[in-house]
């Protein structure tokens, strides 16, 4: 008799939720490594969207520690008795380095977003300064949720972050094309396996009604890379 149990296969359930809409959301600027307080029509949106998964069972939450993330993994937790947000530091927001708190405007004049974030997702861009680089931040996003689905297998997860964090993850995944836009206090539903993405149930649906304000798409990859390039040795394959 063999008493070494098989390795569970189990998918897990993944409910993506980006954070309420914040005073710098509002503003378009940058926010990543710093944080902003939710606006009041934010703290509306977060409780629309919790009122909406209130009928949704969790097993585990998990929520980026920036204060914008875990106040809205707390208001949705709070209609599930027992239920309380982990922190996970490798959900916080990609770093913008000397760009945080600036405009996205600024940004842009030198580091186009269509150009930018491409470049991110495949690893190759070096980060602006003082931030963080693709690679980092790529290895970052795939290592963390690879830890959760590991973690949680056949259970019911709800992941609270950020637009760039969970965009990065979809597009490893390739649930999108390029980085989808998810709008504040948006949902995401998603049945995931060891072997990846088995089911996309519900992608960047806008409960709250914010809009996409705050929530900017992007290609699939950086101009002049062929598709096939972005796996060839960049950060989206799954190592």
């Amino acid at each position: 008799m063999n008493d070494t149990a098989a390795p569970t296969t189990a998918p897990v359930t993944l409910t993506l939720v980006r954070h309420g809409q914040t005073v710098l959301n509002v503003l378009r600027h940058l926010q990543g490594a710093s944080d902003s307080p939710l606006t009041p029509t934010g703290e509306v949106g977060v409780r629309v969207t919790a009122q909406h998964l209130s009928t949704h069972a969790f097993d585990v939450a998990y929520s980026s520690p920036q204060p914008r993330a875990l106040t809205t993994a707390t208001a949705i937790c709070g209609h599930h008795t027992g239920l309380r947000p982990r922190l996970h530091a490798g959900l916080r927001e990609l770093d913008f380095g000397s760009y945080e708190r600036l405009a996205e405007s600024e940004m842009e004049l030198t580091h186009p977003w269509r150009e930018f974030v491409p470049a991110m997702l495949a690893g190759r861009h070096p980060g602006v300064p003082g931030g963080e680089s693709g690679s980092a931040f790529m290895a970052r996003v795939r290592e963390t949720f690879a830890e959760i689905v590991a973690t949680h297998a056949g259970e019911r997860v709800l992941v609270v972050g950020h637009g760039l964090t969970l965009g990065a993850y979809l597009a490893v995944l390739g649930a999108g094309e390029g980085l989808v836009a998810l709008p504040n206090a948006s949902v995401t539903r998603l049945v995931v396996g060891p072997e990846g993405l088995r089911e996309v149930l519900e992608l960047a649906t806008d409960v709250a009604g914010h809009g996409h304000v705050a929530a900017r798409p992007a290609p699939a990859r950086p101009r002049g890379m062929r598709a096939d390039e972005l796996f060839a040795d960049g950060v989206l394959a799954d190592h």
